[in-house]
């Protein structure tokens, strides 16, 4: 089986609960560490799939993260050859960049835990059918994007309105983050730079967000276990396609 590629930004932000769910659904996992040594390419062709994590940057910073020029093309090629594409947080960012959408500061930055709201295409497309109108997930970010021209707007909230999308069949944006872990929020939390970004935002309470986690996070495990084990079956298909 071929591996899926894991394009990461930063140590602390991993895949979380989707690592389990690639491991049980029989795909390898090549991460990718792009803050340590980039590669000059990337045969995107071979792969079952490709993740772009999350990241504190933003995608226009090519000038401190030569490597974000990069994996903007690596995603149009992905997204050319419908490549199995899951991009998170930044990784949602980057892909809407690819196909040609503005990214931009959002009004309010989003930290902690926050319901969205699928749309009706939600109810039809693959990864999104059998979830609950109005799932909680966990947020960490403060910019947003305009929806590339014949993207589908598969969630929306009050303080983001694109919060998730899907680019032909197989490409998929999340805003949010769907793979969280007790132990990834415990990090994100208590790690120093974070630490510092919510100093300087008073109507973020970090203890509120460790308060909300054991009620909140079971929800979003039960929404986030369907979506990316749903995930993992288009990387199934198409490692069987490439193998």
């Amino acid at each position: 089986m071929q591996p899926v590629v894991v394009l990461q930004h930063v140590p602390r932000e991993t895949l979380g609960s989707l690592e389990a769910i690639l491991h049980r659904a029989g795909l390898p996992r090549r991460y990718i560490e792009l803050f340590a040594e980039p590669p000059q390419r990337l045969d995107v062709e071979e792969a079952a799939g490709l993740i772009v994590l999350g990241g504190p940057m933003n995608v226009d910073e090519t000038d401190r993260y030569p490597f974000l020029a990069a994996e903007v093309q690596w995603i149009q090629q992905a997204v050319a050859r419908s490549i199995p594409l899951l991009g998170i947080c930044l990784g949602s960012q980057l892909l809407a960049k690819a196909c040609g959408a503005r990214v931009y500061p959002n009004a309010v930055k989003e930290i902690g835990w926050y319901e969205v709201e699928l749309t009706p295409a939600a109810r039809d497309d693959w990864l999104f059918a059998e979830c609950p109108p109005r799932p909680t997930v966990f947020q960490w970010h403060g910019d947003t994007f305009d929806l590339p021209a014949g993207a589908v707007l598969l969630a929306t909230g009050p303080l983001c309105r694109h919060q998730a999308f899907r680019v032909g069949s197989r490409a998929y944006g999340l805003q949010f983050h769907i793979e969280m872990t007790a132990e990834l929020i415990d990090s994100w939390l208590d790690h120093p730079e974070n630490d510092a970004e919510l100093a300087s935002l008073p109507y973020i309470d970090p203890q509120q967000i460790r308060r909300q986690t054991p009620v909140m996070l079971p929800r979003l495990e039960a929404v986030g276990t369907e979506v990316l084990r749903r995930f993992a079956t288009l990387c199934v298909a198409q490692g069987d396609r490439v193998a």
